[in-house]
């Protein structure tokens, strides 16, 4: 069976790649297999059963400007940068295949070998490399074809991946799946001379398609394109699609807001607070029930927030605290009480 490549026109929009892969999925003859190479601008994705809430360091990802996005397979969150490589092999659906990440990472397994990384396949299907990890797998299967995918961890900022997945777990009871953390590495730390990223990427692709006798490419029509824009904007850009599937899930959080404690204990489902119960050592001495009123129903969300406690007189219930202070707090975006 013969395999094409399917170039992205070098988008780096996390939303529009995640797009772009479920697209040729859903729609290209499966008696072909795909390759797709891209690299996304920073970005955490999460897996199809995570809880966003959960999984990141929110301030963080807020302040950098880094996308959330939530892709159609299982597994855990990942940091993507313009120094990591994503690989997505897209094959006709056979039980044989499900799962068998051993057949489907052999090539790109040999392509890292013939560049001298000692790369092999962990219990966990992920790749290591020097006892470190250096891609995480994931897969997606409908009816007819199956999706497998990856990371390449080429030359990632790891200071920015470290914070963006330092998820606050010890607050929050979640069904969602939590991702298992792994000691990782950038893998043009171990090449001998120096080495770009298209170097690099030309590499990988140069020796997946070499047993084809060389790359054979199949190009998207501007219908083609059109779709694929318009399912990234319904679903990727969606805050009902990236947050609002998270499993329902249990917070609780505790900030020392001027000279103020404040606990915090919310009920989320679907991303919409369902209940919240809030305490306060530095109260006003008025009953908290009209201000967890203005809060239950709303997404959980730091602007949504933002937007609800600016038509509120937070000085009846706590002193000197502003909207911006209690809807930071609210979103694990203000410093916690250690």
């Amino acid at each position: 069976m013969a395999m094409l490549f399917i170039d992205n026109s070098g988008i780096t929009d996390p939303r529009l790649n995640l797009a772009f892969e479920e697209y040729c999925l859903r729609n290209l003859d499966p008696q072909h297999d795909y390759l797709l190479l891209y690299i996304n601008e920073p970005a955490v994705i999460i897996g199809r059963s995570q809880n966003a809430f959960q999984e990141i360091d929110h301030a963080f990802v807020r302040q950098k400007e880094i996308h959330v996005v939530r892709r159609i397979s299982g597994g855990g969150a990942v940091y993507h940068d313009h120094g990591n490589l994503n690989f997505s092999f897209i094959t006709k659906y056979e039980k044989s295949n499900i799962l068998n990440f051993k057949k489907i990472t052999a090539p790109v397994i040999k392509a890292l070998q013939g560049l001298g990384v000692p790369a092999e396949l962990s219990e966990r299907n992920n790749i290591f490399a020097f006892g470190m990890k250096i891609s995480g797998m994931a897969q997606y299967s409908t009816k007819k074809s199956i999706v497998s995918h990856g990371t390449l961890l080429f030359d990632v900022e790891m200071q920015d991946l470290a914070r963006a997945l330092k998820g606050k777990v010890e607050q929050t009871d979640s069904r969602g799946v939590p991702s298992v953390r792994s000691r990782v590495t950038n893998i043009c730390e171990h090449l001998v001379g120096y080495m770009d990223m298209d170097t690099f990427k030309n590499s990988i692709q140069d020796s997946i398609f070499a047993p084809y006798g060389g790359m054979r490419e199949k190009k998207l029509t501007d219908k083609d394109w059109k779709d694929i824009h318009l399912l990234s904007k319904e679903k990727y850009h969606a805050w009902e699609w990236n947050y609002g599937k998270s499993p329902e899930c249990r917070i609780r959080r505790t900030a020392r807001l001027n000279d103020c404690r404040i606990d915090l204990d919310l009920m989320v489902k679907g991303g919409i607070v369902k209940n919240i119960k809030i305490c306060g050592d530095s109260a006003c001495g008025n009953d908290m029930q009209g201000l967890e009123a203005v809060l239950t129903g709303r997404r959980y969300d730091l602007d949504e927030f933002k937007r609800a406690l600016c038509s509120v007189d937070l000085q009846c219930y706590f002193w000197q605290l502003t909207p911006d202070k209690l809807a930071n707090c609210l979103c694990g975006c203000y410093p916690e009480e250690s």
